[in-house]
């Protein structure tokens, strides 16, 4: 598979250039990590990263750390400064492969076809240079300038969320296009083990475990399923077609106390796909949320006391979308264990919808700040759920949302298979999850009203 090596310039110590309150390392690694993470969720690609945080490197452990790894491509990614404007890319000025001059000329036709024309950036051209990270390399190697953080325009541009999605993605396609890296191939649906954390006869005793299992931060649900005539509610917590998946959630929750097997279903992961896709019934992804920001933030806090207050901003972004905010946050709810990341996306990142984090170790789209992480989740079921375009006062914030089907969800459950492979399950793990908050909610409200009916009872008039 191939190896690129992403070097995000500067670092540390070594700011870069810097103008009023700005510093291009932080721009730099920004980029570099959004480039690596569409790579890996999209390409069949191995990317790796000279410094994954504002780490000091001198430039002889950059080239070091690549030539060591053998790697196929190393793309060091930096932002300008000195009184220019525009986006260029370099190679060494010395003997070059002819492959490495092809490399550039793709990479740059393609970002200057798709970046330079839509944002009215100077092309300032294809250029060389003796420069360490070029020079020492032992693989075909690219420096990118991407623009200049001490021009008002461009400046404008490195601080506009849309845009460094919009460069990060086209320079990561320019990349796979021009080193011609396949795309991931979509898994074979056959087999699928589901794993069962529990089986009752009694409702009640199924759902006292299932409550257990959410504080301990695993998603579950509840299915009844006829047996002899005799009704069993089973607790799944997860379904996968790779058995060995299967076995390490079992093995997990075995650990925390939860008896549990795996329950095989030969040849049903397709045929569950296929039906939940055409039928696209259920509850809405669209529509007004019922629960408010009080409510939704008092629940998360009863499984993680430490958790963000997010409500707001899912209900008020929502909103503009005609989204279902308080299930969105469900949904967050259940990506992120709670808010407390678990997984392979990290809280720095402000994803909390797993965007771009298709597993093995992708940690996905990151965000600059958790307004823009929720608009990008909100705007991810939106693309799934509407055929409409983004409201014109509003950005594009969802790196992935071109890539998606318009329309191709407008329910819950038919998010099965999309957001989540093979995620048969994954729309009913939300809405159970969205249950046990109106719930909570409930039980609060009849608190209230208790109180509220007792102060009339005994108020002296």
């Amino acid at each position: 598979m191939t190896l690129i090596v992403i070097d995000p310039g500067h670092g540390g110590s070594d700011s870069g250039a810097t103008y009023k309150n700005v510093q291009e390392k932080n721009f730099n690694l920004e980029i570099s990590h959004m480039i690596r993470d569409h790579l890996v969720s999209t390409y069949e690609v191995n990317v790796v990263l000279t410094r994954e945080t504002d780490k000091t490197l001198e430039l002889k452990q950059r080239t070091d750390f690549a030539n060591a790894l053998k790697a196929d491509f190393f793309l060091s990614i930096h932002n300008n400064a000195s009184g220019g404007s525009g986006f260029e890319t370099f190679i060494f000025n010395g003997t070059v492969p002819n492959e490495t001059v092809q490399l550039q000329t793709s990479i740059h036709n393609k970002v200057a076809r798709d970046i330079l024309k839509k944002y009215n950036i100077l092309d300032r051209g294809k250029k060389r240079a003796n420069f360490h990270v070029l020079r020492e390399t032992k693989m075909n190697a690219l420096l990118i300038e991407v623009l200049f953080v001490d021009n008002e325009k461009d400046l404008n541009l490195l601080t506009n969320p849309s845009f460094i999605m919009d460069v990060s993605t086209v320079i990561a396609d320019a990349i796979a296009e021009a080193l011609k890296i396949p795309f991931k191939s979509k898994p074979i649906e056959g087999t699928l083990y589901k794993v069962i954390a529990g089986s009752f006869s009694d409702r009640e005793n199924a759902e006292t475990t299932l409550n257990k299992l959410i504080q301990k931060g695993f998603g579950a649900f509840i299915s009844t399923t006829v047996i002899d005539k005799k009704t069993f509610y089973r607790i799944q917590a997860g379904a996968f077609t790779d058995k060995a998946n299967a076995e390490a959630l079992v093995a997990k929750l075995i650990k925390e106390g939860f008896e549990s097997f795996i329950l095989t279903e030969y040849g049903m992961a397709s045929l569950i796909s296929s039906v939940t896709l055409k039928a696209d019934k259920g509850y809405e992804i669209q529509g007004d949320a019922v629960l408010n920001a009080k409510q939704m933030d008092a629940y998360v806090r009863t499984i993680n006391p430490g958790a963000p207050e997010l409500a707001e901003l899912y209900l008020s972004h929502s909103k503009i979308y005609n989204i279902r905010g308080d299930i969105a946050y469900a949904q967050a709810l259940h990506e992120t264990n709670f808010f407390r990341f678990t997984g392979d996306v990290k809280p720095e990142q402000n994803n909390f919808a797993g965007i771009g984090a298709t597993g093995g170790g992708a940690n996905g789209a990151t965000f600059p700040n958790a307004s823009t992480g929720v608009l990008a989740h909100i705007q991810h079921l939106y693309a799934y759920a509407s055929k409409s375009p983004i409201p014109a006062f509003d950005q594009k914030v969802d790196p992935r949302f071109d890539l998606v089907t318009r329309g191709s969800a407008t329910t819950w459950k038919a998010l099965n298979g999309k957001w989540a492979v093979p995620g048969t399950t994954y729309g009913q793990l939300i809405l159970a999850l969205y249950k046990k908050m109106l719930e909570s909610a409930l039980i609060e409200v009849e608190k209230e009203r208790n109180t509220l009916k007792t102060t009339i009872e005994n108020l002296e008039i």
